[in-house]
Formats: structure tokens, C-alpha cells, sequence
């Protein structure tokens, strides 16, 4: 990996910092080669502290390490983006990122969609579908499921692949209610396929 620490006159390259697992940016900071060298050789992501005018390792004092998976160079060599799994919050202040989010894996849409099933279970608004299932218990949303994966199956062997899509949509979603009701999330799903990976 070549890094162009010369581009800039103080010799330090910006180094974004992601979780390798949710993908969430963590936080930014600022590495020299001595810096990046400690990094690699240590596993713990280390920086030049512009204020310390010294090296640096995220939770020399609050023991919240940033413990590096890899680094990735930009196409014009002067900056990183360093995958890392936390040990603890990131910020000095207590947050999970310095930009105050929460460090927690998004599905981009589905994530938005399972937090519209969320509100729909705990509010039961008067005229919601999905409201309307949960009260009516998990046998109902369970007998939905297999309803939708028959006819996705059915979908699936015909030619029409706009109606192959819609039944998927509906399966998809429907099991997402599924879920809910059993008390689990995407998160829950994606540990155990991950626990599967060889």
C-alpha cells in the first residue's frame, strides 16, 4: 500500500475510521507513516494527535480501542479508510460515533421498513394492515407467510417476472412482521447466516 504522505506539507493523510460490520462511520482523524507503521505492527488504530503533537492510540486512556480489520488507500494516495471493530463507544464523549449516531447495521429501505412495522405493531392504529395481524396473534401472520411463499413459488415457475417480484415484495415483507411478532430482527437473521460463513 502507498500512501503520499508528502501531498500534504505536515506529512498527515485523513484517515476515515468504519465499523467493518455496520458499515457506520466512526470517526475521523489524522495518520503520518510512524502513525500508520504503529497501526499495522499494533492491530490498534493509532493516529498523529495534531493537538498532542505526539502518536496516538484511540483508548490509550479509555481503553476503547479501535481494533483494525484493514485499511484501503484512495485512488490519489492521500487518504484512508480504515475498517475497524470498536471496543466500546468511539467519541470521547460517550457516543458511539463522533457525529453522535448510533453504530447499528442499516439495510438501508428494509431497516426503514421494519421501523414502520415497529410503530404499526406498538401504535395498532385504527385501518393498519399490519396492526390488524398482530391482533389477530402469530398463527394469522405465520399462515400469511406460507401463503405468500406458495404463491412466490408458483411466481417463480410461471414467466411473469413483475408478478414473480410482487409476490417476493409481499413474502418479504410479511416475514419481516414474522419476526416482529417472535421478537427478532434482520440483526438476529444476519448473526446466523454470518455464523455460517466459512
Amino acid at each position: 500500500m502507498k500512501v503520499n504522505f508528502d501531498k500534504y506539507t505536515d506529512g498527515l493523510v485523513p484517515a476515515i475510521v468504519q465499523d467493518a460490520q455496520t458499515r457506520v462511520v466512526l470517526m475521523l482523524g489524522y495518520m503520518n507513516a510512524e502513525a500508520l507503521t504503529q497501526t499495522q505492527k499494533t492491530r490498534k488504530i493509532t493516529f498523529f494527535s495534531r493537538s498532542k503533537q505526539r502518536l496516538w492510540t484511540k483508548g490509550e486512556e479509555s481503553g476503547h480501542f479501535l481494533h483494525l480489520l484493514d485499511i484501503k488507500v484512495d485512488c490519489d494516495q492521500d487518504a484512508l479508510l480504515v475498517l475497524a471493530r470498536p471496543e466500546g463507544p468511539t467519541c470521547h464523549k460517550g457516543s458511539d460515533t463522533c457525529w453522535d449516531m448510533e453504530n447499528k447495521s442499516s439495510y438501508g429501505f428494509l431497516t426503514t421498513l421494519e421501523s414502520t412495522i415497529t410503530e404499526r405493531k406498538n401504535e395498532r392504529s385504527e385501518g393498519s394492515y399490519v396492526a390488524s395481524l398482530f391482533d389477530k396473534g402469530i398463527n394469522k401472520i405465520a399462515q400469511k407467510v406460507g401463503e405468500e411463499a406458495v404463491e412466490t413459488v408458483i411466481e417463480a415457475k410461471d414467466g411473469n417476472d413483475n408478478l414473480f417480484l410482487n409476490e417476493s415484495a409481499d413474502l418479504l415483507f410479511h416475514f419481516l412482521i414474522l419476526l416482529q411478532a417472535k421478537g427478532f430482527t434482520l440483526d438476529n437473521i444476519v448473526s446466523v447466516l454470518e455464523s455460517r460463513e466459512k
